[in-house]
């Protein structure tokens, strides 16, 4: 298997350079050169299967075994997979008026980014171990993605992790997972800046070839595509989980359900559509509703700035991945996905060609939800099912809920619960529910907390290029 970039720069790479590098050298994003298609023989072969066994069946297509033989490919993610809470990593809990929920916030830190990071950090060592390298991770968060991202590599020799926080704009238990870890490699700061702000310096710095080159900067955003990658699973999982019977032919549909930020998620959706899965999506935005317009009316433009929401690790205004999807779309056209991103680029708003918008319109169903829909769905369910949803997971809620009075519906729902309620308990009690924390959530409050303040008007990009230089200087022997 080879990647080629979504901007059609030269030639393909294999997956090892995909992982390292993050965005490609021309600013695309690496995709699969040929996705390839599954058989409905293989769907039904593959239909009893735990999750761990599909994300090893799907990387595998992925990955060369020349690069990671099978047997050891299956360690990592067994390795990976070792510290999540739920025996079975990823949980399905069915509730009330074919409400399903496909749980998948059972890792170290209660969001569904632990499923792929865990997977991508074990690639990332497997990798460094054998050639005794050493990696600089940028990575911006708007909630989840930088507490993730350090459990994924804490305690590395062989990496250091700089992580961008906007400043008072995630809960408090998403902050404290990161400041609260002060191992010598993690580096957390702390930015007056909303969550695409903080992407700015990143890109800066990934833009300096010769400096990325020298300090092998990568990402661990959802830029990357070894998170995508093993998102796939999430939805054969579903749909393996919420199907009726396999036996018919065609195969059942199941529609699933993607809160939607940077557009990860929903990217490795349509690719699992493209393999031939049998699913219908549904992007659920909050107020940031860019994809929910681009997909009804073909409007890819920011409006206005970011919206601060409940479901704030989706306050997002430029979701990259849509790039990913457009190409896909596209049918890997290149050259027009490269215009079309230096014009949005530019100017922060495209119409999309009305070709593309059509197919996207076809392949995605939207919706977006306010902060009152998201605190409505989150009191029906409580008390339909006493069943806390985090307020991400409640913008899809809310969708199911919303289609219930539409008449008869035969094709079963999955909804993706992308967080556990127990991390967002302001959102819980603006609804008027009582949160259940766990201890080891409550304990963090007792930790020492460590980061370093961005404060406006400061040259970001120089304050990290200045720390990453100073700790390649104490390596040296």
């Amino acid at each position: 298997m080879e990647y080629v970039s979504t901007r059609g720069g030269p030639g393909t790479v294999g997956f090892e350079e995909a992982l390292f590098s993050g965005y490609a050298p021309d600013g695309g994003l690496f995709m699969p050169s040929a996705v390839p298609r599954l058989e409905a023989h293989t769907l039904r072969s593959w239909s009893s299967f735990s999750y761990p066994r599909l994300v090893k069946e799907l990387c595998a297509l992925f990955v060369a075994a020349e690069l990671i033989p099978r047997s050891v490919l299956e360690d990592l993610i067994d390795r990976a997979f070792s510290r999540f809470r739920h025996k079975d990593v990823v949980h399905l809990t069915r509730l009330k008026d074919g409400l399903n929920v496909l749980e998948l916030w059972h890792g170290a830190t209660y969001a569904f980014k632990d499923l792929s990071l865990s997977c991508t950090g074990q690639f990332l060592q497997y990798f460094l171990e054998k050639k005794q390298k050493h990696l600089s991770i940028l990575v911006g968060t708007s909630g989840d993605t930088g507490s993730s991202a350090i459990e994924s590599v804490r305690g590395q020799k062989n990496m250091d992790i700089f992580v961008l926080l906007p400043h008072g704009l995630c809960t408090q238990t998403q902050e404290l997972q990161m400041t609260t870890v002060i191992e010598e490699n993690v580096h957390v700061f702390d930015v007056h800046g909303n969550s695409d702000e903080i992407d700015e310096p990143i890109k800066e710095l990934f833009a300096d070839t010769d400096f990325a080159r020298k300090h092998n900067l990568m990402s661990l955003n959802s830029v990357n595509w070894s998170r995508i990658m093993v998102q796939i699973a999430h939805h054969f999982y579903a749909y393996f989980q919420c199907a009726p019977s396999l036996d018919t032919s065609p195969l059942p549909m199941v529609e699933i359900v993607v809160p939607t930020g940077g557009g990860g998620n929903i990217t490795a959706g349509c690719i699992a559509q493209k393999m031939g899965l049998p699913i219908r999506l549904v992007a659920v935005v909050n107020s940031n509703d860019i994809i929910h317009r681009a997909v009804q009316h073909g409007d890819f433009s920011l409006s206005g700035t970011v919206k601060a929401t409940l479901a704030s690790a989706m306050d997002i205004q430029e979701p990259y991945n849509m790039e990913r999807i457009l190409w896909l779309l596209s049918d890997g056209d290149s050259s027009l996905i490269k215009t079309l991103m230096e014009q949005f680029s530019v100017s922060k708003s495209l119409k999309l060609p009305e070709n593309l918008h059509r197919k996207l319109a076809q392949t995605l169903d939207s919706c977006a939800a306010s902060d009152e829909d998201i605190m409505r769905a989150m009191r029906r369910c409580w008390e339909e099912n006493r069943y806390l949803l985090c307020p991400h997971s409640a913008v899809a809620a809310h969708y199911h809920y919303a289609q219930l009075g539409c008449g008869s519906r035969s094709t079963p729902r999955c909804c993706l619960a992308p967080a556990s309620a127990a991390k967002f308990q302001d959102a819980l009690l603006r609804a008027g529910l009582v949160p259940d924390v766990p201890p080891e959530i409550s304990a963090l409050t007792t930790l020492e907390t460590r980061s370093t303040p961005l404060k406006k008007g400061e040259d970001w990009a120089k304050v990290l290029r200045e720390r990453i230089e100073e700790l390649a200087q104490q390596r040296k022997p």
